[in-house]
């Protein structure tokens, strides 16, 4: 059950975004330009850490389709619970490592960044585009955990796996056809 009467029952993200449709198109477009933009942080990399950061923040339907997005793209399944469970131990590729704790304190510290932060991630091997692509994911999906949230909006299994499916194969711009021209439509 949403916190909006005018959502349905099921509601997912196009559900909220129609509310403020201008909104809506500015936000999947932002999407489309953050996560699917091709540069040395992949597509398969940047859903990871829309996976993990939404496990950070317990976001049930982020969690649960960009884990299953991620998948999609060939992830182990259990690795981002691993990651959230242990991520010292998770079996990760060591480049990804110093991200992975980038997108950990920058979600649940983000006060606490310092210049050795970014350091560690440069020293990995990435450059500073790819750690800019990085902060840009990890804030966009701590902006959808709150406004998933927000919403009193959970989801279910079979939505994270269709969703995730979707999101692997065809990207974000499919959704912009579920958007209404105005809010009054």
């Amino acid at each position: 059950m949403t916190f909006f009467a005018s959502l349905p029952h099921d509601a997912g993200v196009r559900h909220i975004l129609g509310i403020n449709p201008a909104a809506g198109r500015a936000l999947i477009e932002f999407h489309s330009a953050v996560l699917r933009q091709v540069t040395a942080l992949t597509a398969p990399h940047k859903e990871l850490l829309a996976a993990y950061v939404s496990g950070l923040n317990a976001c049930a339907y982020c969690h649960g389709v960009h884990r299953e997005t991620a998948v999609a793209f060939g992830f182990e399944e259990t690795l981002i619970e691993q990651l959230l469970a242990d991520p010292d131990s998770a079996p990760v590729e060591l480049k990804l490592r110093p991200l992975l704790a980038y997108a950990r304190k920058l979600t649940l510290e983000p006060s606490r960044m310092v210049q050795a932060d970014a350091q560690a991630v440069f020293a990995a091997g990435w450059s500073e585009r790819d750690l800019h692509d990085a902060v840009l994911t990890i804030g966009l999906f701590n902006l959808m955990n709150s406004l998933l949230e927000g919403h009193g909006v959970k989801g279910q299994d079979h939505l994270y796996k269709d969703r995730g499916a979707a999101l692997a194969r065809d990207g974000y711009a499919p959704l912009l056809a579920h958007l209404p021209a105005s809010p009054t439509e």
